[in-house]
């Protein structure tokens, strides 16, 4: 099975299935597509699988020429219907992995996928995972569902492995095509084969590891490594605040240490469909061996705390102009989890924005890349332009995301207050009106 999957990966003659068309599976899916290899993406959202078979693109790190040029040769097409996975030889499972109500990993996506696919998986088929998940997921949940519902056992009639998704919103620089990958599978053989398809698609360097748990531990790691040490600076955030120093003064000055430091940057919390989610993935299994992540874990509740925080801020700020929370005017700038992208999953602005509320306060939000966004069931319209004089009725201007095409030298000149959560106003001189976490 090997050297035949080899061959035909060469020859290009490997059909591929993407399951889950989002900010993952998308760019995924056209890359695939790009390489030469006929691409099938599969989602259960029917208004996705007409966007793609029609040419429209809704994912930022796609070129929409891209994904018109293949629809329109027949390279890459999209639809509901799983029956379509017996004709894939290759199938890469691309859903999200959220957290439930509880604060615990919520792996229905991915259970409910791998059932789809096991009722039509058929011999000498790849079947990789991409959505993050706790170590353990591939081998102790997904290659069970696929041997029972396919009645193939792994490894001999059929491959799997775990390659954890890198993928970046908004990055200039790094993209599906050139971010290195990491491939960990069931046996050498699979390894080989998964990270060989890997490489007749990427330009960036395809890295294989001994086994799915440690590409699935290593994808944690990456994230639980940036929520640690921003959980780090936003605690001595808090202190700075008390001691009357910017933070963002003390990392800009450590990071001209070339060596032994790497900057993190303060902020109104966590954003995005990783770092605020994998510790929470990581601790869950941990309690399965009686272990506590009490390092991930501190630093969860420090960034989990830091809207309250910025709430608390901004209140004080409204107080010094003999205002109480109750009934100010507010504007909240950017409810995207991160500058000049129209993404806003688990982004803390809205997190502010509820808090906000609950305080009474009559708050409203402006973002240039997002129109509205819908929270806990309710949508939320944000206004639609700003002006001089729309800056100037409000009593505090909160700045929570980073964007680079809003006129923040207006917004000086016109607010009353201003509360910079982002030190995006940075190099404006006049700064009597702003103050900055």
């Amino acid at each position: 099975m090997k050297e035949e999957l080899l061959k035909r990966i060469n020859s290009k003659e490997i059909k591929v299935g993407v399951v889950g068309l989002g900010y993952v599976g998308l760019p995924l899916a056209v890359e695939k597509a790009k390489a030469g290899f006929k691409t099938i993406g599969f989602d259960v959202q029917e208004e996705k699988v007409r966007l793609v078979n029609e040419g429209h693109n809704y994912i930022g790190d796609v070129v929409d020429s891209d994904l018109a040029d293949l629809v329109r040769s027949g390279m890459l097409t999209a639809t509901t219907d799983f029956s379509f996975v017996k004709d894939v030889d290759f199938i890469a499972i691309c859903v999200p992995t959220p957290l439930d109500a509880h604060q615990q990993p919520d792996i229905s996506y991915v259970r409910s996928s791998t059932e789809a696919i096991s009722k039509y998986l058929t011999k000498g088929t790849m079947v990789v995972l991409e959505s993050t998940t706790y170590p353990g997921t591939t081998e102790e949940l997904i290659k069970p569902i696929l041997e029972e519902g396919s009645g193939l056992k792994c490894g001999e009639d059929f491959y799997l492995g775990f390659s954890p998704e890198r993928v970046d919103p908004g990055n200039l620089i790094y993209k599906t095509k050139n971010t290195p990958k990491v491939v960990g599978a069931i046996g050498k053989d699979a390894t080989e084969v998964i990270a060989a398809m890997y490489r007749a698609v990427l330009e960036g360097e395809v890295y294989e590891v001994s086994s799915p748990a440690v590409a699935e531990m290593e994808k944690i790691l990456e994230n639980t490594y940036r929520n640690v040490n921003i959980g780090l600076v936003n605690e001595l955030t808090m202190l700075c605040q008390k001691l009357g120093i910017s933070m963002w003064e003390v990392v800009d000055a450590a990071k001209t240490k070339p060596y032994g430091f790497q900057a993190f940057y303060p902020g109104p919390g966590l954003g995005g469909h990783c770092i605020p989610l994998d510790p929470y993935y990581l601790s869950w299994k941990a309690r399965e061996y009686g272990f506590h992540t009490s390092m991930i874990e501190s630093s969860m509740i420090i960034n989990d705390q830091m809207p309250e925080y910025c709430v608390e801020r901004a209140s004080k700020i409204l107080n010094r102009q003999m205002k109480s929370m109750k009934g100010s005017k507010i504007l909240v700038l950017g409810v995207a989890y991160k500058q000049d992208i129209d993404d806003y999953r688990e982004s803390p602005a809205l997190r502010v924005i509820e808090i906000l509320k609950r305080e009474e306060a009559d708050v409203d939000f402006y973002d240039p890349w997002i129109a509205e966004y819908k929270y806990k069931g309710e949508k939320n319209q944000g206004i639609k332009e700003i002006n001089p004089e729309i800056i100037a009725s409000y009593d505090l201007i909160m700045i929570t995301a980073a964007h680079s095409n809003i006129d923040y030298d207006m917004i000086q000149k016109n607010a009353l207050a201003i509360f910079d959560t982002k030190n995006v106003m940075k190099a404006i001189e006049n700064r009597e009106n702003i103050e900055v976490l």
